[in-house]
């Protein structure tokens, strides 16, 4: 889908230069496409287009180079959905783009879009995450709010109902960070605890054992952590001695804990130290 922005769509298995791009300062993975944002606050985009993910105003079905999002300045910061993709500006509002099948957008409507839109009553909002069909924000007061998908609880508001308008995560508060997975959510708290909620099929909320939340559970013998990351059915976790935890589906060898075993509980990447990121 020309998400490696190489100006081709052939596979690629060695690095390839991201054409005419320069000054970026972070990135971003959708599902098929790819986000960049650069130093002047603009935000750049490619791969598959199908449900305006792009954010150019164009139908193309693909781009395999970057193309600027449309009417995006002030950005700080940005997040790739399945099919859609996120900014956050300075003045602490959201804006999205992309498929909104399931309300994923947070715009009250279930209509895609290829421009951005701004995510309804949301201000304040210091960190965002995209998961596959669900969205999430971190507010200044260590509040989290969600919306989109949530068969299988990954809003976090104690219902399993999709909604197009942002919900509060039940219970939690004096969160730091947040990070999305494909069907499952995940926050880390002041005191270094892990919570999450949604989809358990393969153990990546690591509570021990696999049944679906739709409010937060903690994540087992985690007291210490310093960051997190969702996988699409797994999850992980930076220790404060900058060594990295795993959990979840592990029929690829994902969790890097030398096995092929799916893990309910939090277990240690083998080999690996001095860690400062994770994704």
């Amino acid at each position: 889908n020309g998400q490696l922005g190489d100006g081709t769509t052939r596979d690629k298995l060695t690095p390839v230069q991201v054409i005419g791009l320069s000054d970026v300062t972070a990135i971003s993975a959708g599902g098929l496409h790819t986000i960049a944002l650069k130093d002047d606050g603009t935000v750049w985009t490619w791969g598959n287009n199908i449900y305006g993910q792009l954010g150019d105003g164009s139908t193309a079905k693909k781009r395999t180079t970057p193309v600027q999002v449309t009417g995006l300045r002030d950005i700080i910061a940005i997040a790739g959905g399945g099919y859609h993709s996120l900014a956050l500006k300075s003045d602490g509002t959201v804006w999205t783009w992309g498929n909104n099948v399931y309300g994923q957008l947070g715009d009250r409507t279930r209509t895609s879009r290829s421009t951005p839109v701004q995510v309804r009553f949301l201000d304040g909002v210091t960190a965002i995450a995209g998961g596959g069909y669900h969205s999430m924000a971190l507010e200044s007061d260590g509040t989290v709010w969600t919306w989109g998908y949530n068969k299988y609880g990954q809003l976090g508001d104690g219902t399993n109902r999709d909604s197009s308008i942002i919900t509060q995560v039940i219970g939690l508060s004096n969160v730091t960070n947040i990070s999305a997975g494909g069907l499952h959510s995940l926050a880390r708290k002041s005191d270094g605890t892990i919570w999450t909620w949604g989809y358990n099929k393969y153990g990546q909320l690591g509570v021990g054992d696999t049944t679906d939340r739709n409010v937060p559970a903690q994540a087992r013998s985690i007291r210490n952590a310093a960051a997190i990351g969702g996988g699409g059915y797994h999850s992980l976790a930076i220790k404060s001695d900058n060594t990295v935890l795993a959990w979840g589906r592990n029929s690829f060898g994902q969790l890097g804990d030398g096995s092929t075993v799916n893990r309910t509980t939090p277990v240690a990447v083998r080999g690996i130290s001095d860690v400062t990121m994770i994704a």
